[in-house]
């Protein structure tokens, strides 16, 4: 009797007698590689997280990314001042160098420095990941649906890209943020709007590869449709390619926000970012204020370094050819 894959054989149905047969045996939801181990449904993910703890500076960078996290928004709450609750009660010194009272200084308003940095961080943070994800969602649906039709849909789409593309980011920034009055959610459509080009691309790529795979065939054979394929086939299999992408577009966003912060086309009082406060401090540095520049700095320095540290492991880690190493 020859055993149906997914069950166990009997003991005398295979047996070093038995010529031209191999004792392989296989096993529901458990995949043997090449080196002849084998991993369970969960092994993927594991190996991915292998390949991924690997890189120290990745693990290093996701500590750094919660204590700026903490920081943010956990650190108002212990670390009180008027300015990290967007309520302006009264200021102190104008420009008080670092003292036990305000650990890191004033600024010229006479707030706290590290209220402010908290305040700044927080918005930063939000105005990132907001428009990370829109950019995001919208440039995968985009990419997907552009490679997938194909011809002169995906012609046209793409020359849309293109057209974008030829503009330089940061002047139409600058040209959206002068015509229009700036305010959070402004700010955040206006960095999605220059972040979602990248995705749409990268996708569109993979899906002129996916769309011609025997799975899809197959389900266009069966009658599924375009979109059943794009969103339950395409998007699912290009989930690496879009979960790296998305972490370097947080680290873009934080950056291209401190220039837009840097050039006075930031969030409205009271509120500030950290591009901002490098703009406000950079008046300062023949004062020799050090504690409104290098602060901030650092911050914008640290959190897009680490974005981009685990956007590169997570890159390897997602390698089809990494994972079988």
């Amino acid at each position: 009797m020859i055993p149906i894959k997914g069950e166990l054989p009997d003991k005398d149905t295979i047996g070093p007698e038995t010529p031209g047969m191999s004792a392989e045996i296989v096993v529901p939801g458990v995949e043997v590689t090449e080196a002849g181990e084998a991993g369970g449904i969960g092994g993927l993910g594991s190996v991915i997280w292998r390949v991924f703890a690997e890189n120290k500076l990745a693990l290093i960078s996701i500590g750094v990314i919660v204590l700026m996290l903490l920081f943010c928004f956990v650190g108002p709450h212990l670390y009180v001042t008027p300015q990290a609750n967007f309520v302006v009660t009264s200021v102190g010194q104008v420009l008080a160098h670092p003292s036990a009272q305000h650990l890191l200084g004033t600024d010229p308003n006479g707030y706290d420095t590290v209220g402010r940095l908290m305040v700044g961080g927080a918005t930063a943070l939000e105005i990132a990941l907001l428009a990370a994800g829109i950019a995001t969602v919208f440039g995968v649906f985009f990419g997907a649906v552009s490679g997938y039709a194909g011809g002169a849909v995906d012609a046209v789409m793409m020359r849309i890209v293109d057209t974008v593309l030829s503009v330089p980011t940061l002047f139409l920034l600058i040209v959206i943020a002068a015509i229009l009055h700036t305010s959070f959610w402004l700010i955040v459509f206006i960095v999605a709007l220059a972040a979602w080009l990248v995705p749409a691309r990268l996708i569109r790529g993979e899906t002129l590869t996916l769309r011609t795979r025997e799975y899809v065939q197959a389900v266009r054979a069966m009658g599924g449709g375009g979109g059943r394929i794009v969103v339950r086939h395409i998007i699912p299999n290009a989930v690496g390619t879009i979960i790296v992408n998305a972490t370097f577009q947080i680290a873009d966003a934080i950056g291209l926000l401190a220039a837009l912060g840097f050039l006075g086309f930031g969030v409205p009082p009271p509120g500030t970012s950290w591009g901002q406060m490098l703009s406000d401090g950079i008046s300062y540095a023949q004062e020799g204020a050090w504690w409104l520049i290098y602060p901030a700095g650092i911050c914008i320095i640290l959190i897009t370094v680490s974005f981009n540290y685990i956007g590169d492991a997570l890159r390897d880690a997602f390698e089809v050819r990494l994972q079988r190493r």
